[in-house]
């Protein structure tokens, strides 16, 4: 059931334009700090997991590890995500809620 309410303040956030995808767009964000929460795929490969654990522990970015790509992307309505990033304070607190109230998710740096 949490599952399902982060997945779907993931699809709010997106249609609010308040979430971006992309490797070099999401570290981009992460460096100017416009980062409020990070999502990485936890299929994601242990290159990708480890360069967005190093960049988001650098600049204080909270960082979680959470679905598979596949959950990802249909929650925003787009293919397979590996990572994306939530830019709204709002949304980012939201959604770190429901990731820490989720027992499959596993929240790394802050």
């Amino acid at each position: 059931m949490k599952q399902n309410k982060c997945l779907s303040a993931l699809g709010m956030a997106m249609r609010a334009g308040k979430l971006i995808t992309g490797d070099e767009i999401v570290l981009k964000a992460v460096r100017s700090k416009q980062a409020q929460l990070v999502i990485i795929a936890g299929d994601a490969s242990p290159n990708t997991k480890k360069k967005f654990h190093d960049k988001c522990s650098t600049y204080g970015i909270q960082l979680a590890e959470a679905f598979d790509r596949e959950q990802l992307g249909r929650a925003i309505g787009k293919p397979e995500r590996v990572v994306l990033a939530v830019t709204d304070v709002s949304f980012g607190k939201m959604i770190a809620n429901h990731l820490s109230q989720n027992t499959e998710v596993d929240p790394i740096g802050q």
